[in-house]
Parts: structure tokens; C-alpha cells; sequence
């Protein structure tokens, strides 16, 4: 309960609900900044934002922003003509190519997926490593370039070993870095060539032996989320329903959020909505009504989604109407 103390709050105490509202990624002002300037081809705000944002802060997900603009693609190449030795403008294209990619892929299953769109797909992928591997080598202590470079190759199906010198890479240089475990906890997983024994070990150690009150916490919920997903109706509720997932989320949340040095900082509110979807998938009531309570009605669209992929708010309404909140 320490989460909440630190709050200010209490069980008891707080018994008002907010509404429930999607929070998509980082709600700061630079972000608003960031894509209007990257939409209005301007490089030199794009620039300013990003290098006041440490690689040692994680600037990967302002990078994202830029990435996932539309058209970034149509002026970044006169960016690196222009500063061919900028290793920040080689990260922001490389980052684009993999989002581009991914637009031209879609996100349906492989077999609904057209050859041409698979050959569009990959040869951005790799002009995108082409891209990364470039500013690596410009700028080797950051952590931007790898943790990128963890996506495209599990789209470039690179194997198992080569994914996991580039999650090293990354961790070489962030060791707690969510996004490089989240990516690999996906690079392990049983449908890309893993298996759920590989997942769940990879998702505790890396939990449990970071420091109390770590993100890495929300790697276990994920992977007993992902385990449920592979399941078909039925067994789905019967995995998730067993003591022993509830008790390993427990002993996760405990290192986690419930851990004195637990800081709203980061992705902290995405861990908190994984850990309020698993514990009510487990049927832990109390547990989820802790995570619901501490999200204040904030709603991120992973892991909803899964459950409702029109509507991931209405997803956490039901489940947390069902924790009792």
C-alpha cells in the first residue's frame, strides 16, 4: 500500500471514481510541440526538443512522437544531407523507416498481409537498420539506436540470437530500460519462436533483481497477459485463474508499485493498467481495486485493447466496475 500512501490516499478514505479517460503516451506539453513541428517539416524545433531530453532520460518515446508523424519521411533525407555526421537525425530516420514500415505492413495477422506489402515492409526495415547501425557507430554510448534496432529486426525476423545481442546492447547501456525488455519479452514469447517457460523466467529475473520499486515490475502482469491471449476460451480462464499467476503478480506488484521507492515517472501509469487488467483477469478483486484507485480513471490503450479494440476505456470501466471501484 505504499503507492498510495504516498499519495495521500487511502482505501477508506477515497472513496470518489473519476471518469475513466484514454491517456495516449506522454502527455507533457513538448510532446504537442514535437508533432506539430515534425508535421510542419521543422527541423530545428524537432532538434531543440529532442537533445533537451537525455538519452540517459529516455528519449525514446519523444523519438516515437516523431516517428509516428506522417511525412517525416519527405524532408528527413535533406536533414542528413545537410548534416551528415548528426547522429540524432540518423536515430529520427531510422525510427521513421520502422513506423513506415509498420504502415505499410498493417498490424492483421501475416496471412492477411499481401506479398507487396511484405517486400514495401522489409525494405524500409532495412533501410532503417541501415540508418540505426550508422548513428550507433556516430554516438556508441546511446541507448536509442539499439532499443530500435530490437524492433525491426524481430520485423526482419533476425533470429533469436541476434535479438538478443541487440537487447543487450541496449541494456549494456539503460540496465533497467523497459522498452528494451518489453521488446524482448515480445522477441521470447511463443509466437515469435519462443515459449511461455522463456517468457515467464525472462519477465521474473528481470523484475525481481532490479531495484525495489522498478517498471520492470509490469513485465510479469505482461506476460501472464500474453500467456491468456494464446489460450482459447476456457483454459484462457483457467491459466489465469490459478494461485500461482495470482501470487506471482503479487510478489511483482510488491517489488513494484507497492515498493516504497516506486515513482510516478515513465511509463509508470501503462505498468499500473497491465497490473489492473491481470489481477482482474485472476480474479484478485482487491488487488485490482488497489490499481484502479491508483490509475485515477487514467486508461492506456495497452492492455485494453485486447479485451476491446474499439473501445479499451470501456474495457476498464467493466473491469473496474467489477473490482468494486
Amino acid at each position: 500500500m505504499a503507492l498510495l500512501r504516498d499519495w495521500g490516499l487511502t482505501l477508506g478514505r477515497w472513496s470518489g471514481r473519476p471518469e475513466a479517460r484514454l491517456v495516449k503516451g506522454d502527455d507533457k506539453p513538448e510532446v504537442a510541440q514535437l508533432r506539430a513541428a515534425a508535421a510542419a517539416a521543422d527541423w530545428g524545433t524537432v532538434r531543440s526538443v529532442l537533445e533537451a531530453r537525455p538519452e540517459s532520460q529516455d528519449r525514446t518515446g519523444l523519438l516515437w512522437t516523431v516517428a509516428d508523424t506522417a511525412g517525416v519521411e519527405r524532408w528527413i533525407g535533406e536533414v542528413l544531407e545537410a548534416e551528415p555526421e548528426s547522429a540524432l537525425a540518423r536515430t529520427v530516420a531510422g525510427i521513421r523507416y520502422i513506423s513506415w514500415g509498420w504502415e505499410a505492413r498493417t498490424s492483421g495477422y501475416a496471412k492477411n498481409v499481401s506479398r507487396e506489402q511484405f517486400e514495401v515492409f522489409h525494405s524500409r526495415l532495412r533501410q532503417a537498420e541501415e540508418y540505426l547501425y550508422e548513428a550507433a557507430e556516430r554516438e556508441p554510448g546511446w541507448t536509442s539506436p539499439w532499443y530500435a534496432l530490437q524492433i525491426s529486426g524481430r520485423g526482419l525476423q533476425v533470429g533469436q540470437v541476434t535479438a538478443r545481442r541487440r537487447f543487450e546492447a541496449t541494456v549494456r547501456r539503460d540496465p533497467h530500460h523497459l522498452g528494451a525488455h518489453e521488446q524482448q519479452l515480445q522477441q521470447i514469447c511463443k509466437k515469435w519462436g519462443g515459449s511461455h517457460e522463456e517468457m515467464h523466467a525472462f519477465a521474473r529475473e528481470s523484475a525481481l533483481k532490479a531495484p525495489g520499486g522498478t517498471l520492470l515490475g509490469g513485465l510479469v502482469a505482461d506476460a501472464h497477459i500474453e500467456e491468456w491471449l494464446s489460450l482459447e476460451s476456457g483454459p484462457d480462464a483457467a491459466y489465469i485463474g490459478r494461485p500461482d499467476v495470482a501470487q506471482s503478480l503479487r510478489q511483482a506488484a510488491d517489488h513494484s508499485y507497492r515498493h516504497p521507492d516506486f515513482v510516478r515517472e515513465g511509463a509508470w501509469l501503462g505498468v499500473l493498467n497491465s497490473f489492473a487488467m491481470a489481477f482482474s483477469l485472476a480474479g484478485d478483486r482487491a488487488s485490482a481495486r488497489e490499481c484502479f484507485q491508483a490509475t485515477e480513471g487514467r486508461v492506456t490503450e495497452s492492455p485494453w485493447q485486447y479485451l476491446n479494440g474499439s473501445d479499451p476505456v470501456a474495457a476498464y470501466r467493466k473491469h473496474r466496475s467489477s473490482a468494486g471501484r
